[in-house]
């Protein structure tokens, strides 16, 4: 399926800030086999005072750049073609979970794709005694750690609401399983916590999600969403497998990849330093369609 994307965020300050320096992560990812990207554009209103692009050690596409003084509102806009293909039949190759320890060892190197880096706590992602109990019950006889993974999706999603008025961003992920209420961001950091607990390494995943509208009713122009979900590894032969918590399933076609990181804060859309006083409000709008 071939998509086009618009991605707008917008920023209005209540006082002129000074100076500052951000870092965007909002591109789509390049992932052979899987998804392709092109004639991307990304454009910020008023200019930067200097931007530069690189390439992070997760692999996420990373554009920087500084900020001028006295802004009263801030604009990016991100077009891009995707080009995502739809997952073939899934046949479970993942081991045992007893056997998970002996397949992380025989797992060679530390580069960006490794699942060593993805098993021990991270600073969005601590361990929770109360998320582990959670997680030990739902895996509980689980034949495969594939099947682990799908039995604490489906717990987690029907244990918990969808509400973005619960939690902020940097809401613990403690708290957000104490309330069971929390958006996608806090299901899967408290996905990621459980699978974690139970030795299997796993990634906070940041892209978008192509969403539908109810049968009869129109599509709306900007309806779409910024999106997480959790990428957890399954051994050697299995590999990593892309599950959505929020929604109850294996990721598809309608998930555009963005890139994966031990958590949201190294997945942060925008993240940086600004120089402020005042209050600041924010909005950001999704626009996929199919082409």
């Amino acid at each position: 399926m071939r998509y086009q994307l618009h991605l707008a965020i917008h920023y209005a300050f209540e006082r002129p800030p000074g100076s500052g320096r951000q870092l965007l992560r909002v591109q789509p990812a390049q992932i052979a086999r899987v998804q392709r990207a092109d004639q991307i554009a990304l454009s910020m209103q008023p200019p930067p005072q200097d931007q530069d692009r690189f390439t992070d050690f997760w692999g996420f596409q990373v554009t920087s750049f500084t900020l001028p003084p006295g802004l009263s509102e801030l604009r990016f806009d991100l077009t891009a073609r995707v080009e995502r293909q739809e997952p073939g039949p899934r046949f479970d190759l993942s081991v045992h979970p007893a056997e998970l320890p002996a397949e992380l060892a025989a797992a060679p190197g530390l580069g960006p794709a490794a699942p060593h880096h993805f098993l021990a706590a991270s600073p969005h992602i601590p361990a929770v005694p109360a998320i582990s109990a959670f997680a030990a019950s739902a895996c509980a006889g689980a034949p495969t750690v594939a099947a682990a993974v799908e039995a604490l999706g489906q717990a987690l999603h029907a244990a918990m609401t969808f509400d973005p008025r619960a939690t902020e961003v940097d809401t613990p992920i403690a708290t957000a399983f104490a309330a069971r209420r929390g958006v996608c961001q806090d299901l899967s950091q408290i996905m990621i916590a459980g699978l974690r607990s139970q030795g299997i390494p796993a990634a906070y995943v940041s892209g978008y999600l192509r969403t539908l509208p109810p049968p009869g009713k129109p599509r709306l122009v900007g309806a779409d969403a910024m999106h997480a979900w959790v990428r957890a590894w399954t051994g050697v032969e299995g590999g990593w497998l892309d599950y959505d918590p929020t929604n109850a399933c294996f990721v598809g076609g309608d998930h555009i990849t963005v890139g994966a990181a031990r958590d949201y804060s190294e997945a942060a859309p925008v993240i940086g330093m600004l120089r402020m006083q005042g209050l600041q409000s924010g909005s950001h709008a999704v626009d996929i369609v199919a082409l």
